[in-house]
């Protein structure tokens, strides 16, 4: 599955310190022809994050067409023309950012056959902003983008309900569209719903309050989501325990350090200082930070997700693969774990015959999977326990056994610690996505 990142502009968006905003990332998601990409379109405009060669371009284009007014939705025709062309297309993705926030967008297809696209946009997300059409309340794609959100993780939903204009901006159609969905979401596990009524081809509650929706007293879209919590205690890169995917074993060949092994990597969650114990896992060794090195120069402490060289107190032995995690606070470290997976190869999940490779942070493992415990319907919420595999673009929970043990945390507790990706072995091939839930041997005690 290829991944076009469209705009995206991330160089600097890595390193904290380049950049003090905090970065909040959210996904929207709707059904075709419910305005999304005017929805785009417009809080770019909006927000002042378009370019003016840009904005010349869509004007060119509205007065080629006749047009009174810019046309928003052809801010995001770059991807649109790719798919056009044949080109596999999953997720797009703009970033902006306001004087109080910085911001990426997932751009996530709408579309049932898409669903695995919108997987892939909805792990990386805080927040998921799924658009209801007003004249048509609630779809059963708005209801899967809802579920799929929530399978994922993400806590807080933002309800754009677009195209009030089309009603008259009814006050009495939003609370009916509202209340629809509170009465489906009970079954949820989300912590902060948000509902708000607008237009985005008027501008009405996207960044604007505009002057036709007096009744609503809620925050504009822009608003919700520079009030948005940015998670930290829980899933979180920042508050997780301290988790070192091993990505390279260096000997540098500076004065002094000829004998000495720096491990580099990427901090995946939380941080950790000099002199701090910490964990080699899978083999258990404990040991110290001795130096944080960085290409600028040794840090007191490093945090996510800086890029650094950690120097250890002993020699222990470390591998490209390992995980340098916190000593007081590790991971589980096991054979076998249950996950939820999302398939996303035109070819179902082979139980035996099919040799699968596990790619877990910086560690690759041949694996195996269970017959699956059940296959999620995202439209109902049901369990059907009778599969025999998953099919392209089915969600559900197996259990999978790794040829190596893997140092592994929930997804709920630590994202990045907690997802795994599925490869074909033959043909290297990403054939799925997987969340980890927890121990293998207690698959009905987990969070669901």
């Amino acid at each position: 599955m290829s991944t076009t990142e469209m705009a995206a502009s991330n160089a600097g968006f890595d390193t904290p310190e380049s950049h003090p905003k905090d970065l909040l990332r959210f996904m929207t998601a709707g059904s075709v022809d419910d305005g999304k990409s005017t929805l785009i379109g417009r809080l770019l405009h909006d927000a002042k994050a378009l370019m003016d060669d840009h904005i010349d371009a869509l004007a060119r284009t509205a007065a080629r067409r006749g047009l009174k007014d810019l046309d928003l939705s052809h801010v995001t025709d770059g991807l649109q023309g790719e798919r056009e062309q044949g080109i596999t297309i999953d997720v797009a993705y703009r970033s902006f950012e306001t004087a109080r926030r910085r911001f990426i967008i997932a751009d996530t297809p709408g579309h049932e056959q898409y669903t695995r696209n919108m997987v892939t946009g909805a792990t990386n997300a805080d927040v998921a902003v799924v658009l209801v059409d007003a004249c048509k309340y609630w779809l059963p794609q708005s209801r899967r983008h809802a579920c799929l959100a929530d399978t994922v993780g993400i806590r807080q939903l933002v309800v754009a309900v677009n195209k009030m204009d089309l009603i008259g901006y009814c006050e009495a159609a939003f609370a009916h569209i509202r209340d629809e969905f509170l009465d489906f979401a009970s079954r949820l596990h989300f912590a902060r719903v948000t509902f708000i009524p607008m237009s985005a081809l008027k501008g009405d509650m996207v960044v604007e309050r505009g002057g036709n929706l007096p009744w609503y007293e809620g925050p504009t879209l822009l608003e919700a989501l520079e009030q948005a919590d940015i998670p930290g205690a829980v899933g979180g890169a920042h508050g997780a325990p301290f988790r070192f995917p091993v990505q390279w074993v260096s000997r540098p060949g500076a004065p002094g350090r000829a004998a000495r092994r720096g491990y580099m990597g990427r901090v995946a969650s939380g941080g950790v200082a000099v002199g701090d114990e910490v964990m080699v896992l899978p083999s258990g060794r404990r040991t110290h930070v001795e130096e944080i090195d960085t290409h600028d120069g040794v840090l007191a402490r490093t945090q996510a997700p800086q890029s650094v060289t950690l120097y250890l107190e002993d020699d222990v032995d470390v591998a490209r693969g390992d995980m340098i995690v916190a000593a007081p606070s590790p991971p589980a470290v096991t054979k076998a774990f249950a996950a939820t997976v999302c398939w996303l190869s035109s070819e179902p999940m082979s139980l035996r015959r099919r040799r699968y490779l596990i790619k877990h942070g910086t560690k690759t493992v041949s694996a195996l999977f269970s017959r699956p415990h059940y296959r999620l319907n995202i439209a109902t919420l049901e369990r059907d326990t009778g599969v025999a595999t998953l099919a392209m673009n089915d969600i559900g929970r197996v259990t999978v056994h790794v040829q190596d043990p893997l140092p592994w945390d929930t997804y709920i507790a630590n994202r990045a610690t907690g997802s795994f990706i599925v490869i074909d072995a033959l043909t290297h091939d990403t054939v799925g996505a997987g969340l980890i839930e927890g121990s293998a041997d207690a698959p009905e005690a987990l969070a669901s």
